[in-house]
């Protein structure tokens, strides 16, 4: 069962700049397009780990915040268990979002002024459908899982950066969403922090079979995926799956393709 299908996705930026030579007015400006996404097409199954990969500008972020609802894409369409996201109104995308997709970002995106009971308990608080005791009961449950039980009194200056993304990862889960998109979650972590809070990911989909979708720059954080889609310039040019291969010999297979990738550069 496809939980994700991209159709033709494209996403075009336009931007306006002075011609050259001419006074700077908006008549005398010429519209400059960027194409972030290229006919994209591919399909994420429930419950697979699915890891975008790049270089930068390649589209990785771009094509996340389009599956998030975050962006709108100039052409094609996403639909996520069947619906259509790209034709959602705002509320309902609001809910769409709170009710099916849980979020870890790269720099947190924790509120510093609520302790982390409240920042995790924050979906909850939105969607208003739990009593008090229901929402305390499922944070301090989810706060186990991640290993945060012992933080819920304190506020996120008082934590460490791994446990900050922790809070993230926590509030993620907090409406038991089931797909998780993650960008970059480990990028302002050190590496043991980085391997617990991809440890922590993976146990979600091989353990809840949660479906996710990561992006990342690191053939070893790739390397914790069961495929990998590789984008350049805004479209999909490889795709590996893991299959039966180990973890380290999966990492080897991605170091392989991004260092082909790398050397077409230099030709």
């Amino acid at each position: 069962m496809n939980i994700i299908e991209c159709i033709d996705l494209c996403k075009i930026y336009k931007r306006k700049e002075p011609k050259t030579g001419l006074a700077i007015s908006e008549k005398n400006k010429k519209v400059i397009q960027t194409v972030a996404l290229d006919k994209i097409n591919f399909t994420v199954k429930k419950g697979e780990f699915t890891i975008i990969m790049g270089p930068s500008g390649s589209g990785k972020s771009t094509l996340l915040n389009t599956i998030s609802t975050i962006d709108i894409p100039t052409k094609g369409k996403v639909l996520i268990n069947g619906t259509n996201i790209n034709k959602l109104l705002t509320h309902e995308i609001s809910n769409f979002r709170s009710k099916e997709l849980g979020f870890i970002f790269q720099n947190f995106n924790v509120l510093h002024n609520l302790t982390v009971l409240e920042n995790i308990s924050l979906p909850l608080s939105v969607s208003g459908d739990k009593t008090s005791a229901e929402v305390n009961e499922i944070v301090t449950e989810i706060s186990k899982k991640v290993g945060i039980e012992h933080l819920l009194s304190k506020y996120p200056s008082e934590c460490s950066g791994g446990q900050v993304q922790r809070i993230s990862i926590a509030r993620a889960l907090v409406n038991n969403p089931e797909l998780i998109l993650a960008d970059e979650p480990t990028g302002n972590l050190d590496s043991q922090n980085s391997h617990e809070i991809l440890s922590i990911i993976k146990d979600l989909n091989e353990k809840e079979n949660k479906t996710i979708i990561m992006v990342t720059h690191d053939n070893m954080i790739a390397s914790y995926g069961k495929r990998v889609i590789f984008l350049r310039d805004g479209k999909i040019e490889h795709e590996l799956l893991r299959g039966n291969l180990s973890q380290s010999e999966f990492f080897y297979k991605i170091v392989e393709i991004n260092s082909k990738e790398s050397r077409m550069l230099f030709k």
